[in-house]
């Protein structure tokens, strides 16, 4: 039907008239708005995310892709419309707040970064720059945000906030490990959002017939400390935490458990491709592939208050069969 109307047009013998179909019409609109598409910066200028990790490079290369990877999803490619600046602390904490004052004078439009030590440096050096979270526990709780639905302030973003994910990693354990009663805790106690998730856990411990043994790990100098207070205290198997300065040594951690036939369960999934044993929670490189739309729409001038907080609805047990733990 729509050739026949287009004929009819186009072979119309008035001069004055010349029916263009409607189709054509659209994809002309549509060509003529496709420019604007991409946020609503000002003609000329590129939009600059700045990306602050408190980890290294390497630790963080799967997440990232992912997150590149959403953003060409949305139309944005890397040194063609849009410039990812980052910044690395490489598992040192103080070096956060230096990091997010070099993004702040390069001027980003947006600081995409993960947990609680990271948030907390770029809440304080900037409360104007949209801070979007790819990957937290509970932003409620230390104050990073007002609520879910309502975030307020420049914090929005993902969360893997649910009381019931580190229960879950006892209650997997235990299960897995059915004569285990001794269970070493590898975690961050500067870390706010950990200490709520081990207060839970704890609390379900003796229901379990577990008793929780705490591994302190501040700083890098503490993870041979903790390794040591783990065999001494003859623990049967562990749990180590997502903390960013725990995952700048996710391969000791690994090798350790492996050297001392030490079953683990990880809270976080970069462990796993060092080569963990056991893996709970949600998929980390979807979360920074979906980070990828709040940037989208805070450069398209949405404000991170406004934006609800995302909670993951899915989350996987990856159990690795060729683990050196096994």
């Amino acid at each position: 039907m729509t050739s026949r109307r287009a004929d009819r047009g186009l072979g119309s013998r008035s001069p004055r008239r010349v029916c263009l179909p409607r189709p054509a019409f659209v994809l002309v609109f549509l060509a003529v708005l496709m420019p604007l598409a991409v946020g609503a910066q000002p003609p000329g200028k590129m939009p600059r995310v700045g990306v602050l990790s408190g980890a290294t490079p390497a630790t963080t290369a799967i997440r990232y892709e992912a997150l590149r990877r959403g953003l060409r999803e949305l139309g944005y490619v890397e040194g063609k419309n849009i410039v990812l600046e980052f910044r690395y602390a490489e598992g040192r904490p103080e070096r956060l707040p230096g990091l997010v004052a070099e993004l702040v004078r390069l001027n980003v439009d947006v600081i995409v970064t993960e947990g609680d030590h990271q948030i907390r440096a770029a809440k304080q050096t900037t409360q104007t720059i949209p801070i979007v979270v790819a990957l937290a526990g509970d932003l409620i709780g230390p104050g990073h945000a007002v609520s879910l639905a309502r975030p307020g302030g420049n914090v929005t973003g993902l969360t893997t906030s649910a009381p019931e994910a580190g229960v879950k990693r006892l209650e997997l354990l235990k299960a897995t490990l059915p004569r285990a009663s001794r269970i070493g805790m590898l975690w961050n106690p500067t870390n706010a959002v950990n200490a709520g998730i081990l207060r839970e856990m704890e609390a379900a411990a003796p229901a379990l017939g577990l008793q929780l043994l705490p591994l302190d790990v501040r700083t890098s100098d503490d993870v041979d400390v903790a390794f040591r207070k783990a065999l001494s205290e003859r623990t049967d198997a562990m749990i180590a935490f997502g903390d960013t300065v725990l995952l700048t040594h996710r391969g000791r951690i690994v090798d350790f458990a492996a050297r001392n036939r030490l079953p683990a369960m990880y809270g976080n999934q970069d462990y796993m491709d060092a080569g963990g044993l056991m893996f709970y929670g949600p998929n980390v490189a979807e979360m920074y592939r979906r980070a990828a739309m709040y940037v989208d729409k805070i450069l398209k001038g949405a404000k991170p208050g406004d934006l609800p907080i995302e909670q993951p609805t899915k989350f996987e047990l990856i159990i690795n069969r060729a683990s050196r733990e096994s």
